[in-house]
């Protein structure tokens, strides 16, 4: 289906258009649009219900309206809701086409036309996102083809042109983590990047094989990738701003396209469920393809892991150690917990080759950042504060809530080990696993610099129904909220 927008004096009709409206207030039509008598009355406008009716006109025969609540109440996330709420009944019309209105006073309520319309477009686009996977395609001749939103204005313009791109991002970050482990190897991954170079001259795209990971010394990320029959592929792409950079910013994703958990094996029940391990190398991927059509001011890498965790007769055996492309060794005591090796050399090689002033890293790393946040919520570890409270906001404005996790010494001293460096896990008996992880983690990143981990296991999939997201398939998590990040740093 295509979405699109169209400034709101080409709206001169369609056979089913969607309205917003404000408690209290009557909406605003396009020109030539007229509504039964009687169709207003006791509709309260609550957020997010709806109602609908046949006109009678020729140009506008079919109108629903969508209630946004009270006028001083509502916010992003309201608006983005809303609109899902709109494409998903436009799909349900049985019309090939339909039309989402937005006036000049709607256009004005959550800070101003630009933002409005860029909430109302990402609403749409992710509220009409649907899974179609391997399922045999059959066409529907009553399928909504086309989907046009209309305001008035250069910024409302702008907004929702970024809008689109952005959640057009976010569903194609979606169609990677739904994609089933053996329809997506890490050679798959490999080649949606060099596609995604091809999109925008400002992008490009290096994949480095296990031969080049070797002889570079990424031995933890090698220790993974030998117990699968499928190659691991490193994938590097770079995004330069076609004026001065004003700065580095590098976001490393976990890359894991299936996790059986190796030697270690995780129990049978769910294990469907680790196709979404590649989760935040995914958001790597979302990100570049947003950065494609949004431009920021920033020279940004974006390094991916790509393995599987799988068993055949080399794969690494608890108790064996192995080495980091720091030179650092590590027991691996359980190799389930293997995300974190993959992240440890690509950390390392971020800031040996790329030397950033950031560095992000985005991971299904923990179960137990589920116990500590749940579903709807990020656990993040960042270096600063100025860090965390930028990162916060960022995913408050899209939606994806992110929450402060401790990182103390504590953690840090449980990960040294007894014959090597480190150790892979640590004590059970301290809890805090996701902590754990980040601690693991912080021995490979430099002193001194700015850094976050996100342990995005909870957030990834199996989130609330929020209309415009939610319920056992991927969420995109990451990708907006990296490029909101870009936008407010």
């Amino acid at each position: 289906m295509n979405v699109s927008f169209q400034k709101s004096s080409l709206a001169k009709s369609s056979p089913w258009v969607a309205l917003f409206v404000v408690a209290g207030k009557k909406p605003e039509m396009p020109r030539g649009m007229s509504l039964p008598k009687g169709f207003l009355e006791d509709f309260e406008a609550k957020p997010r219900s709806t109602r609908e009716t046949y006109t009678g006109d020729k140009e506008f025969p079919r109108v629903l309206l969508v209630g946004l609540g009270e006028a001083d109440a509502v916010d992003s996330e309201g608006l983005r809701r809303a609109a899902a709420v709109a494409a998903k009944a436009a799909k349900g019309s049985g019309c090939t086409a339909a039309g989402v209105y937005v006036s000049d006073a709607i256009a004005e309520l959550a800070g101003g036309e630009e933002q409005t319309l860029r909430d109302v477009a990402e609403g749409l686009v992710l509220g009409a996102y649907e899974y179609q996977g391997a399922k045999a395609q059959k066409k529907n001749p009553k399928a909504l083809k086309k989907l046009t939103l209309w305001a008035n204005g250069t910024p409302a313009s702008r907004g929702a042109k970024k809008g689109l791109a952005l959640a057009e991002a976010c569903n194609f970050t979606r169609e990677l983590q739904n994609k089933s482990g053996n329809l997506l190897r890490p050679a798959d991954m490999a080649s949606h990047a060099r596609k995604l170079a091809t999109r925008s001259p400002q992008i490009s795209c290096k994949i480095f094989d296990e031969a080049a990971m070797k002889k570079m010394g990424m031995g933890l990320f090698l220790s993974v990738s030998q117990g699968s029959d499928y190659p691991a592929k490193l994938i590097h792409l770079t995004y330069k701003p076609k004026g001065k950079s004003k700065g580095k910013i590098s976001v490393v994703g976990k890359g894991l396209t299936f996790d059986a958990g190796g030697v270690s094996i995780k129990p049978s029940a769910k294990m469907e469920e680790m196709r979404y391990d590649m989760s935040g190398g995914a958001a790597v991927l979302g990100l570049f393809h947003a950065l494609a059509d949004v431009a920021v001011p920033y020279e940004v890498h974006g390094i991916v892991g790509a393995t599987e965790n799988t068993i055949n007769g080399k794969a690494t055996l608890p108790g064996d150690v192995h080495t980091g492309m720091n030179g650092t060794t590590v027991e691996i005591q359980n190799t389930d917990a293997e995300g974190r090796l993959v992240l440890a050399d690509c950390l390392t090689y971020a800031q040996k080759k790329t030397k950033p002033d950031t560095l992000l890293n985005l991971a299904t790393l923990t179960g137990a950042v589920i116990v500590a946040v749940g579903h709807e919520l990020t656990g993040i570890y960042p270096t600063n504060e100025g860090l965390r409270d930028t990162l916060v906001e960022a995913g408050q404005r899209v939606g994806e809530k992110c929450w402060p996790l401790p990182l103390i010494e504590e953690f840090k001293e449980a990960m040294k080990g007894s014959v090597a460096d480190l150790k892979n896990i640590g004590p059970p008996s301290l809890g805090a696993g996701s902590s754990q992880g980040a601690a693991f983690l912080s021995y490979f990143v430099e002193p001194g610099q700015e850094w976050c981990h996100f342990d995005i296991a909870g957030a990834a999939w199996n989130a609330g129904n929020r209309d415009w997201v939610g319920g056992p398939l991927g969420t995109g998590i990451g990708t907006r909220l990296l490029m909101e990040y870009l936008e407010r740093r």
